[in-house]
């Protein structure tokens, strides 16, 4: 019995260990990016795009849509959503598939940042994520970021903003898209290739219905303008 006790002390003390050194190097690796490219400047450079859309001129219904299926507590967490991915990992380990990433929206901003093309996908890089992501949340209101976000996510087809999605997709601007366009355009990030309305319609419709579906569930939709959509 002794012996199970200083085992279990002694694997508790490895795992402490184990988390304490990921977090130091993951913290070490946001240093660094954030050193050859401070929040502050990144955020300009992404202020300064062309066709850079404000938030006052996005469909509010798409705002509503893109936070319901990818962060519904969004305005309730400080950049990590601890429920959030306690619900990804316990569903992750039930149906035994990497079926929810649990990142919030500002994560999500902090790696299209800094990470979109780093091959180091390991958890030292979302530890990184995870201090760039209070960072931002610091410094940055939610409308910022939500701003930020938008202007700097893939939507699929070569669209790497929401002006170019939705002139390329539905010839309007952001903020003049209907309910149908909206909640479509916002099932599109998760996976552009795959949801691109261009490449994958059918594909791109049945994410729509999740897109629909988490809406409703989050309050921004009756289950009468959810059908009405979707028909």
């Amino acid at each position: 019995m002794k012996f199970i006790k200083k085992l279990i002390r002694l694997v508790i003390i490895v795992l402490l260990l184990c988390a304490a050194l990921i977090v130091y190097l993951g913290k070490e690796k946001y240093e660094r990016v954030t050193e050859e490219l401070s929040i502050a400047d990144a955020v300009e450079e992404i202020r300064g795009k062309e066709k850079f859309t404000s938030i006052e001129n996005i469909s509010p219904m798409f705002i509503d849509a893109i936070v319901s299926v990818e962060d519904k507590r969004f305005y309730l967490h400080n950049g990590i959503d601890v429920l959030g991915i306690t619900r990804a990992i316990y569903n992750n380990i039930k149906f035994k598939a990497l079926s929810e990433g649990g990142s919030s929206i500002t994560q999500q901003l902090a790696k299209n940042i800094y990470f979109i093309n780093d091959k180091d996908n390991t958890i030292t890089r979302k530890v990184a994520e995870l201090f760039i992501a209070k960072e931002l949340e610091k410094d940055y209101d939610k409308d910022e970021i939500l701003e930020l976000y938008f202007n700097n996510i893939y939507y699929g087809s070569g669209y790497y903003c929401i002006y170019d999605a939705t002139r390329g997709y539905f010839n309007k601007a952001p903020i003049e898209l209907n309910s149908y366009e909206a909640t479509l355009l916002a099932g599109v990030p998760n996976a552009p290739s795959v949801y691109s309305p261009k490449v994958n319609p059918e594909l791109s419709r049945k994410r729509q219905e999740k897109v629909v579906e988490a809406m409703v569930e989050n309050g921004k939709l009756t289950e009468e303008e959810a059908e009405e959509i979707l028909n």
